[in-house]
């Protein structure tokens, strides 16, 4: 159970509380379908999830979702999986993006920032007449409802206006970040074989050209499906032999066409992050993200026209489809290009300053990371428009909360702070933001609406105030359709519902509190299991890494053929730290003393460094398989991993164990 927080860390005044989107649609909603008019979001979250078709029917109404051909009921079958939403409905994600141009033609859509942290705008008038352009130019190129069309770019406009063309003709978007190298991009693309390449010649990172035109060259040799290679000249370099100019594609002033697909027909493929076999391709549909983005942009994260939305992330992370979709609620959406600590450890909170952002996202790794460098944003930054941050990725620690509470509270005002939690199963959040509920120390404000999210213990009997699986026990519209190339369904079925058949179990540990509020302890996947305890390694991380001599740790258990148990920390110091008793006995004592007795390591080991998944994540399972005695090909798939080279020091570790 995790610790009671007597005192909320933040409260919103009852103007803001009176003035949120979430707000008045409970007021429409309570009016037009029945919902409570009385007892707030606890009551309002109880109805979305007993009147599930109703609160969805709400939903679409309260953002005027424009059916090409409305559907016979909101909800057909209701399994899980093979839940069928809107059958019948036909609809475009693309069209709903690009709806604000008609009014507000000549405002920013898009907010672009390089490492010169200068703000260059797209106007919502410019960004649709370039998706009409492109759209075209795909289907001039053959490109049909359908056929996928795959982005090898950074987060810049251009990627942007390939995502909504290929919406706008019913393809199916995919798209890997430029640092990917070839392996890990044709692990991914190979799979969904797409007909069209859009791909930068470089990108520029930490004050540095990095050129990709060597990987660009592999990609087309390994990929015979594509009909076409589409050079964006970020760099500034010609065209290679047979790829088309974007600019030739964009140039036209050419109204969008928008096919109006089926309610389920695919938008775009996202990939887990493979560290152990080829990522999973999960196919997510056009009319699932567009309501489930709908309710989370614009209820949960309270955006709509005026507002400015950053999140940093790049084109290989999901949380880059969910920044773009801040288009469907009207607001300008910030795009950032460039490391997240370039030219100093404040560049994110110097970005959201220059473009004044209402909404700042970021990781819950870049928080700890400025509360260690002795960032102070709300002192050296303007940030007076930003109205809310925001972390997912991991867990954000009670310490980074009161760290983001106490450094804006320096400037005068305190921060509305959403750690939020979801994956990239759903591209969306299980629970995190509430613009209307009290914020308390290291917990995310409640479930989200529509879905029916509890903490299970293994015989599937619901958990309050105690540590279980995360599971949701209703369909989301955004969960996948399917996965590319699992035929009959059974890889789907085996990643989420093997172990509660028919109901969602995510793969987390978490705590939901007797006040309704969530604690998320780590992937359950990675499980510690001290004398028949089950523990979450956030919590452990959270501890550690607090002292100042702590960079980063890593901690897995590993079950021994003679039946024992091995809990080894490994702990990347920071520049100067030495490992010595003093330090040893502090880490120990610091997590016996906030944890348990249960908690303390075997061993701590120093390491170079932490392995991560090139979206950021501390990568357990393979360590563990590692330390079991697997061969690192077997044990990891390479081209999903941040630094290769650090895994040797886990294997020869293992092998000098014996």
């Amino acid at each position: 159970m995790p610790t009671v927080n007597p005192q909320p860390l933040w409260q919103p005044d009852p103007q803001r509380i009176a003035q949120a989107r979430i707000t008045k649609f409970q007021s429409w909603a309570a009016e037009h379908h029945g919902a409570p008019a009385e007892g707030g979001y606890a009551a309002l979250h109880r109805w979305s999830v007993d009147r599930l078709d109703t609160f969805w029917k709400a939903v679409t109404e309260w953002f005027d979702v424009r059916f090409a051909t409305p559907g016979t009921r909101v909800l057909g079958d209701r399994s899980m999986p093979g839940a069928q939403w809107f059958p019948g409905a036909t609809l475009n994600y693309a069209e709903h993006a690009l709806r604000a141009a008609a009014t507000r033609a000549d405002e920013p859509a898009l907010l672009c920032v390089d490492e010169t942290h200068e703000p260059r705008p797209v106007t919502w008038a410019e960004l649709r007449r370039q998706v009409g352009s492109l759209a075209a130019g795909l289907r001039a190129l053959g490109v049909r409802p359908g056929d996928r069309v795959s982005g090898y770019l950074p987060n810049i406009p251009e990627a942007v206006v390939a995502l909504l063309a290929t919406a706008a003709v019913g393809g199916v978007w995919t798209s890997c970040a430029p640092d990917f190298g070839a392996r890990s991009v044709l692990d991914r693309f190979q799979q969904v074989e797409p007909v069209v390449l859009v791909t930068v010649d470089g990108y520029r990172y930490g004050g540095r050209e990095h050129d990709r035109r060597e990987t660009v060259a592999e990609l087309r040799r390994a990929l015979p499906t594509l009909r076409a290679v589409v050079h964006v000249p970020l760099l500034g370099t010609e065209a290679p032999e047979g790829a088309l100019e974007w600019s030739s594609l964009t140039s036209s002033d050419t109204d969008p066409v928008f096919e109006q697909v089926p309610f389920d027909h695919p938008l775009w493929v996202l990939y887990s992050s493979g560290t152990t076999g080829l990522p999973k391709a999960i196919v997510q549909s056009q009319g699932g993200i567009l309501v489930e983005h709908l309710k989370q942009l614009g209820l949960h994260c309270d955006l709509g026209p005026g507002d400015r939305f950053f999140w940093y992330t790049s084109t290989g992370w999901m949380m880059w489809n969910f920044l773009v979709s801040g288009l469907l609620t009207g607001t300008t959406v910030v795009l950032y290009d460039g490391s997240p600590g370039h030219p100093d450890t404040g560049a994110q909170w110097r970005v959201a300053e220059r473009t004044g952002a209402t909404f700042f996202g970021t990781s819950a790794a870049y928080v700890m990371a400025c509360r260690k460098a002795g960032v102070h944003p709300g002192r050296d930054h303007d940030l007076s428009a930003v109205r809310c941050v925001a972390t997912t990725g991991s867990p954000l620690p009670p310490d980074g909360f009161r760290w983001l509470h106490d450094e804006f509270a320096k400037s005068g005002a305190s921060r509305w702070i959403a750690s939020v939690s979801g994956g990239t199963d759903v591209c969306s959040c299980f629970a995190g933001a509430v613009p209307t509920l009290p914020v308390y120390t290291g917990e995310l404000q409640a479930p989200c609406l529509g879905t029916d999210l509890q903490s299970w213990d293994p015989s599937g009997r619901p958990l309050v105030d105690e540590v279980g699986e995360l599971v949701v026990t209703n369909p989301m519209p955004s969960m996948p359709i399917r996965f590319w190339n699992d035929p009959d369904g059974s890889r789907y079925r085996d990643s989420y519902f093997a172990t509660y058949p028919g109901v969602w179990r995510h793969g987390d540990w978490i705590t939901v509190t007797s006040r309704g509020s969530v604690v998320v302890h780590g992937r359950s996947d990675s499980t510690l299991n001290r004398q028949g305890v089950r523990m979450g390694s956030a919590d452990i991380y959270e501890a550690v890494e607090r002292l100042p001599e702590i960079r980063e740790s890593l901690v897995v258990g590993v079950e021994q053929p003679d039946g024992g148990y091995w809990m080894p920390l490994f702990v990347h110091l920071a520049p100067g730290a030495t490992l010595d008793d003093a330090l040893l006995d502090r880490i120990k004592r610091t997590i016996r003393e906030q944890l348990s007795p249960r908690h303390v390591p075997d061993e701590v080991i120093e390491v170079p460094g932490v392995p991560h998944t090139l979206t950021g994540k501390r990568i357990e399972v393979p360590v563990k398989r590692l330390l079991q005695g697997t061969p690192v090909e077997k044990a990891v798939n390479p081209g999903s991993i941040d630094d290769l080279g650090l895994l040797r020091f886990y294997a020869e570790l293992a092998r000098r164990r014996g």
